[in-house]
């Protein structure tokens, strides 16, 4: 089988021990994933979003299975700065884990304002969400790129951590977004986020999330992510975080030869809680297998025809 692979990989000069970093939303604040394994394992931890003020999220039901995926409309349910700076921060500061902490906001201020706190906490880096499809104001910065460059570089004013931005898919085009999230200062692109979908009770003649629409995960958006992720790739000069549908080792693998430098796991780890550490053993098997040293040997190595 060979020598150990290295599973190090680095994002933005960010070092993670491993590719492999549960998504924001999908683990909460860890505390669920670290009744099953050491967080410390992962390569990060995308905590889940984080608001100024407590967020009530949307009225249930705000879940619902679709085909190859799940839709949710949790709305950003989160406890708001004053409860997570004392309840959730001192505990996820002690599990010995890189943590990226998801920020959202209702305007350009409250990105601002998030960022400007984080920048004098132990948090390793701050991911920006432009891209929840479940709010009402999740994708008025996201969907344009002039609203991506004005949020990334107001907030790259006032924090030296490493920046990524979480990009939408539904945009007309995702490289122009990226690109711009790059010259506003950017570290880093997370892509993608969810896709806007409706699952009806034919019996009700009702939709069956009381938001009527919910942002659609799992392997059905899996090639949809690829394509976006390779589109970046090629067109934009900062690494990239790929999210969407990664279940099996081979996805994981998948989303590095098409240019991500690391992966986020989402819809896998709810159905299956250890999926994510899982998947770090998977990889290192998998390249042992097939001859590969380095995990960073495989980022961008996808061959197009």
């Amino acid at each position: 089988m060979g020598a150990n692979p290295d599973l190090t990989t680095t994002v933005a000069g960010l070092a993670l021990p491993n590719p492999i970093i549960p998504a924001s939303g999908c683990a909460g604040y860890g505390r669920e994933f670290a009744k099953h394994f050491e967080l410390r394992r992962l390569g990060g931890l995308a905590a889940k979003a984080l608001s100024l003020e407590p967020r009530r999220g949307n009225p249930p039901p705000r879940v619902a299975e679709a085909a190859a995926g799940m839709l949710n409309a949790v709305g950003l349910q989160n406890p708001g700065w004053d409860l997570w700076a004392h309840d959730e921060l001192p505990w996820m500061l002690e599990q010995d884990v890189i943590l990226i902490q998801n920020i959202v906001g209702h305007t350009v201020a409250d990105y601002v304002e998030l960022a400007r706190r984080l920048e004098g906490t132990a948090v390793d880096a701050i991911e920006i969400n432009l891209s929840c499809p479940n709010v009402a104001d999740g994708m008025s910065f996201g969907a344009e790129p002039d609203g991506v460059e004005a949020v990334t570089a107001a907030v790259r004013a006032v924090t030296r951590k490493p920046l990524w931005v979480k990009l939408t898919p539904q945009t007309a085009s995702i490289v122009a977004t990226a690109a711009a999230a790059a010259r506003a200062g950017a570290d880093a692109v997370s892509l993608i986020n969810t896709i806007p979908a409706m699952v009806i009770d034919v019996e009700r003649r009702r939709p069956v999330l009381r938001n009527n629409t919910g942002g659609l995960s799992g392997p059905a958006i899996r090639p949809v992510a690829l394509r976006m992720v390779n589109e970046v790739y090629r067109a934009v000069a900062i690494p990239i975080v790929g999210i969407g549908g990664i279940e099996t080792v081979e996805d994981v693998v998948a989303f590095l030869l098409a240019g991500a430098s690391a992966v986020q796991i989402g819809t896998a780890a709810l159905v299956h809680p250890t999926r994510p550490v899982d998947l770090v053993t998977d990889l290192a098997v998998w390249c042992r297998s097939h001859g590969v040293a380095r995990v960073t040997d495989l980022i961008g190595a996808l061959e197009l025809w």
